[in-house]
């Protein structure tokens, strides 16, 4: 990975961080799976995060408006669990 990539992911990493509390609090959590050439974040939402009908007004409203204010050059946010993909 070079440099500007490792900046990238602790800058994503940074993001997720923050808002971590917000999610935990009600029995959620989320991890980074990866950071693709293209810019799209990857990520896998956990516990009650995967079952909840607000889930993915969570990831626009929440988890990518976060990311993109650390990381503007991110394109998008995508949750990879099965349960979430449309």
């Amino acid at each position: 990975m070079t440099a500007i990539t490792n900046s990238l992911e602790s800058r994503v990493t940074e993001a997720l961080d923050k808002i971590r509390p917000y999610l935990e609090a009600d029995g959620g959590n989320i991890s980074l799976v990866e950071i693709t050439p293209e810019n799209i974040v990857k990520v896998e939402l956990h516990g009650t995060c995967v079952g909840c009908s607000m889930s993915m007004m969570t990831m626009k409203a929440g988890v990518e408006q976060s990311i993109k204010s650390a990381a503007p050059e991110i394109q998008k946010v995508v949750a990879v669990n099965p349960e979430l993909i449309s």
